[in-house]
């Protein structure tokens, strides 16, 4: 299946994602802290957040490992500024890098990870690397901002798994195992789309043939506070956590918990 079918898939499954409210929290987060100049976003994907933050006059440095999402990214970055020309300043440029071990060559004034890029990290010690890494990465006062799902967050999916679409275009079956001894889920999605469609939701397709396709996605989620103890370790001096897109602190209902951390 070639990447750009795959990426129309990708962004139509993630069409819901709260994107405008990451955008709205990094906004509130620099007018608070100092609005930066250079921006890496970790776990880019296919730049959903990196196009619109270039958009606003941003230096973005978008850094993914996937080779096809980054391919995607850059593509939609293309069409995106011909329609709109990106404002004064704004850039982006695409990096192919593990997050425990990306480098831009200069410090950055800020660095986001949203969409709970972070989960993805299984192990404690790959968590710490990462932190390692972005602190590294940073300038001095430099803003450090990401989000998690945290453990309730998790179990909740458990609980509430399976999960079904069924669009004239699109459906998928989504099954979740969760592991309570690890706080670990792993999601198995099995999705079929209609072949030759581009533009889900048009009728440009010529054919009732439907493609299959398997993904298997694992998260973990740790305790807040072994979170900003590894923010800390690091040498971030500055640690503060949030809730759900608000600057209220986290509860034991919290889903996505936001972290803020200076360098």
């Amino acid at each position: 299946m070639a990447y750009e079918q795959f990426s129309y898939l990708y962004d139509r499954l993630m069409e819901d994602m709260p994107y405008d409210e990451w955008l709205r929290f990094a906004q509130q987060c620099w007018d608070k802290y100092g609005s930066p100049r250079t921006v890496v976003d970790l776990g880019c994907g296919t730049g959903s957040i990196a196009i619109p933050m270039a958009k606003l006059g941003y230096e973005v440095i978008g850094i993914d490992l996937s080779e096809d999402m980054l391919a995607v990214a850059e593509q939609k970055a293309s069409e995106a500024q011909r329609r709109t020309p990106f404002q004064p300043g704004g850039s982006i440029t695409w990096l192919q890098q593990d997050m425990r071990e990306w480098e831009i060559g200069r410090p950055a004034d800020a660095v986001i990870s949203f969409c709970d890029c972070m989960n993805y990290l299984l192990e404690a010690e790959d968590l710490e690397q990462t932190f390692r890494q972005v602190y590294e990465g940073l300038a001095e006062g430099g803003v450090f901002l990401f989000d998690m799902h945290t453990p309730r967050q998790l179990r909740h999916y458990a609980e509430s798994q399976p999960f079904l679409l069924n669009e004239d275009d699109i459906a998928y079956i989504w099954t979740s195992e969760f592991d309570p001894g690890r706080c670990e889920i792993e999601h198995a999605l099995t999705i079929f789309f209609k072949e030759g469609v581009t533009d889900f939701g048009s009728d440009d397709a010529q054919t009732d043939r439907f493609q299959r396709v398997e993904e298997m996605h694992v998260q973990r989620a740790y305790p807040l506070k072994q979170v900003e103890a590894l923010l800390r370790e690091v040498g971030f001096k500055e640690v503060d956590a949030f809730a759900d897109f608000s600057w209220k602190k986290p509860t034991e209902d919290t889903e996505r918990a936001f972290f803020i951390a200076v360098k």
